[in-house]
């Protein structure tokens, strides 16, 4: 079987354009994922990628559910919330698209893709208690982390890929590493703990060759020096790949650059590449991830 053809998109923050949904029609990957973080409830954006005639899955990030988790933020809601709530129109776009707390089967490939917590910001503290009772019926990381390792573990398929909008709590604590906080010193990780529990408890049973996920940008707040390491890869082979570039879309000369990170999904082989392309499906520039296993 040829591998499979990924196309991530992260962090999109209303940067999304017909030329987009040109390119990815010209690339016809196998599978596109899409890690969140659409805009600030961007009803719009959202409709418009599941109408994509192409396999996907997607998950919501923080900014999907910027007025509905939080009851302050609602007072700057720029549409009326006692009206209509953009949250739930956005679920109900995407329907069965939306992995979060739950997956998607690919039978033919033998894989899974399983959603980690919506909408999450990630950190050690459990937030938006309210949001995550009345929506998903769960009140802490334990409870998360067991609900999304149930979805993996009863998947029909021996591999499984995580989507999830913020990465995992494990992949390092400097500010530059996956998932480490840069906004602030000392740094610190601030990946997700109910996913790294249940990547944990699922690695036990089944193959997990893939864990993507966006939130943190490459570009660092605090330093132009470098960038974000985008990249992962733990003792068992699991690789972790963050897919934030931001902004996602460049300015060229009569023209606009757009990024993916795509991937080429073997049954014992994975290759990732950042990539900018244009709308026509020229590749601009490309950068292989070396992939090797992290330092214990």
């Amino acid at each position: 079987m040829p591998p499979l053809r990924l196309a991530i998109v992260g962090d999109i923050h209303d940067q999304w354009t017909p030329a987009d949904q040109q390119l990815l029609s010209q690339l016809q990957p196998d599978l596109t994922l899409f890690v969140g973080d659409f805009g600030n409830e961007s009803l719009a954006v959202v409709q418009a990628i599941a109408a994509i005639p192409l396999c996907k899955a997607v998950i919501l990030g923080n900014h999907d559910a910027w007025y509905t988790a939080t009851r302050w933020r609602r007072s700057q809601c720029p549409y009326d919330w006692t009206r209509e709530n953009r949250f739930e129109q956005q679920l109900e776009a995407l329907g069965s698209l939306h992995v979060g707390y739950s997956r998607l089967d690919f039978p033919e490939w033998n894989l899974s893709v399983v959603g980690g917590r919506p909408c999450s910001a990630g950190g050690s503290q459990w937030q938006h208690r309210r949001f995550y009772r009345h929506y998903y019926q769960v009140g802490s990381f334990p409870e998360s982390a067991q609900r999304i390792a149930n979805c993996a573990i009863a998947s029909p398929c021996d591999r499984v890929l995580f989507l999830a909008h913020c990465g995992p709590s494990g992949l390092g604590d400097q500010p530059e590493d996956p998932c480490g906080k840069d906004w602030s010193k000392p740094g610190g990780d601030f990946g997700d703990p109910d996913l790294a529990m249940a990547i944990a408890q699922v690695q036990r049973q089944k193959s997990v060759p893939l864990v993507c996920f966006g939130h943190m940008h490459h570009r660092l707040r605090n330093r132009r020096d470098r960038q974000r390491r985008s990249w992962h890869r733990d003792k068992t082979g699991t690789v972790y790949l963050n897919a934030a570039a931001s902004p996602r879309i460049l300015k060229a000369e009569r023209t606009t650059l757009h990024h993916l990170l795509w991937v080429e999904l073997g049954e014992e082989s994975l290759q990732a590449q950042q990539t900018w392309w244009t709308a026509q499906g020229v590749l601009v520039q490309s950068e292989e991830l070396p992939l090797v296993p992290q330092p214990a």
